[in-house]
């Protein structure tokens, strides 16, 4: 700090700025971590930070992030956070841990490579200093009483407390599947970790990491209540908010959260590797069971040709089109889809799909198209409210076929009513192999009705329990 009347040199301005902010703190601390690799920014790092500033004030006192791997939440939460906090406060005590041992113990040497740089030493270095009697990989401490401890899930050392209890990733994505493995870990956090705060009106808990089953440690503790919760999935699917007054800055569908790292081809390709569900969960931060919910995985069925045309399709007793339309013209609501559905015998096939944020103008023509290139599906099924109503009504003396449908109950009421054909086998999909948009709606299917969008399954049961039970619909004729 200057003397009372001098101004600040360059390095001291720069100097008191980090120490009031974690962000900027970040950005000069970054080459002592990663030399080698530039500093690449985000808003998500922003968004990290500041939930991590009101921990640090108190004003969160659990909070849980999730946020796909690679998107630097260790570097943040486990090496830059605690070394930051000890400028101020050098008496706070750590109590860090992970899946493993190995990786508490790397972001622990990392931090203790921070402080005993020559950058932060020249900076705060008089502040407080390490002890020499305990320095060790896992445990070090310094002059004011305060101590990093770096544990695992199930280690010895969690007999210590903390004054700020961290988990970062508790859960191996390899063995997230193992429901005894999954059950220990949330043993380990009610029985051991919920007692280790140091001060249970002042100490804090933070949980960051990314999602890898319905039931991991991120929903075992949502369901229980009192988190705040900061979730940044890898693609923008709706508004969220936190406490402290943040939100998501995205506002399209689809817009990615690092596209300076991540971009449309690294995340295209992170979906083949991963596949949709695991996906769903490590990236979006929305797992589905694996078995599936309502619409079980193993009751599902697939054909392997697609017909691209109606004249390439089998002969089907019945066709129709079923469409679910979005209640706003904007990117920011739900999608319109609009499903092609054949019925031979008992059996009901999914043929083709519309999915999109459409405007009014591009519902209409969507509707247009998928009777221009299905003549034979001559019913067409229109959900009678949000933008329906206004299809209906423009389109009423330009396309024959058009039938209002009122459905009877809820969502999740028309998906038990059609659920027993689906579990018999009678609903048949397109292979994932032959069809881009399957994979969305098996997780869709998967995660109905706690997933992020139930467009898909919406359009499906108001064409199934039109094929396969009509009795369950009210119909309004079209004048």
């Amino acid at each position: 700090m200057p003397s009372i009347g001098l101004p600040w040199t360059l390095q001291e301005a720069r100097t008191e700025k980090a120490r009031r902010s974690l962000y900027e703190y970040v950005r000069h601390a970054w080459y002592v971590v990663e030399p080698a690799a530039a500093f690449v920014d985000g808003w998500h790092i922003g968004a990290i930070v500041e939930h991590l500033e009101a921990v640090s004030r108190v004003e969160i006192r659990s909070l849980i992030i999730n946020i796909p791997p690679r998107h630097m939440k260790s570097l943040l939460v486990s090496v830059f956070w605690p070394t930051w906090s000890w400028i101020d406060h050098p008496e706070l005590r750590w109590l860090y841990a992970s899946y493993a041992q190995s990786l508490s113990t790397r972001d622990s040497l990392k931090s203790r490579r921070v402080i005993q740089s020559q950058w932060y030493q020249e900076r705060w270095g008089d502040r407080y200093s390490l002890t020499s009697d305990q320095n060790a990989k896992t445990r070090f401490e310094n002059n004011h009483t305060g101590y990093r401890l770096a544990t695992s899930v199930g280690g010895s050392a969690t007999g210590e407390g903390g004054d700020r209890i961290v988990v970062d990733d508790p859960h191996n994505v390899h063995e997230a599947e193992s429901e005894a493995i999954r059950e220990g870990v949330l043993a380990w956090w009610d029985g051991v970790m919920t007692l280790r705060v140091n001060d249970p009106r002042a100490s804090a808990r933070v949980l960051v990491m990314q999602r890898v089953h319905e039931k991991d440690l991120s929903g075992h503790l949502l369901e229980q209540g009192g988190w705040e919760h900061l979730c940044i999935p890898a693609e923008y699917e709706a508004p969220r908010f936190t406490v402290i007054g943040w939100q998501d800055p995205r506002t399209t569908q689809g817009e990615l959260v690092w596209p300076n790292r991540f971009g449309p081809g690294e995340i295209a390709r992170t979906k083949r590797e991963l596949g949709s569900y695991r996906y769903a969960g490590q990236y979006q931060q929305r797992p589905s069971p694996q078995a599936g919910g309502i619409f079980e995985r193993k009751h599902l069925r697939f054909y392997s040709e697609l017909p691209r045309r109606e004249d390439e399709a089998p002969d089907f007793e019945e066709m129709l089109q079923s469409w679910d339309m979005a209640f706003k013209d904007l990117s920011t609501s739900d999608y319109v889809v609009g499903q092609v559905w054949g019925r031979k015998g008992a059996d009901a096939y999914l043929l083709d799909q519309v999915r999109g944020h459409l405007s009014f103008t591009e519902s209409l023509a969507a509707v247009g198209h998928l009777a221009q290139k299905w003549p034979r599906a001559a019913a067409i099924l229109v959900e009678d409210k949000a933008n329906g109503t206004a299809v209906l009504d423009t389109l009423r003396h330009r396309l024959s076929g058009l039938i209002a449908v009122e459905p009877a109950g809820g969502k999740v009421a028309r998906a038990y009513a059609i659920q027993p054909y689906y579990e018999a086998g009678n609903v048949y999909f397109p292979s994932p192999e032959i069809s881009l948009w399957t994979g969305d709606l098996v997780e869709e299917l998967a995660s109905f009705p706690n997933g992020a969008h139930d467009d898909q399954v919406d359009a499906m049961t108001q064409a199934l329990m039109r094929l396969l039970s009509r009795p369950a619909v009210r119909v309004r004729m079209i004048r």
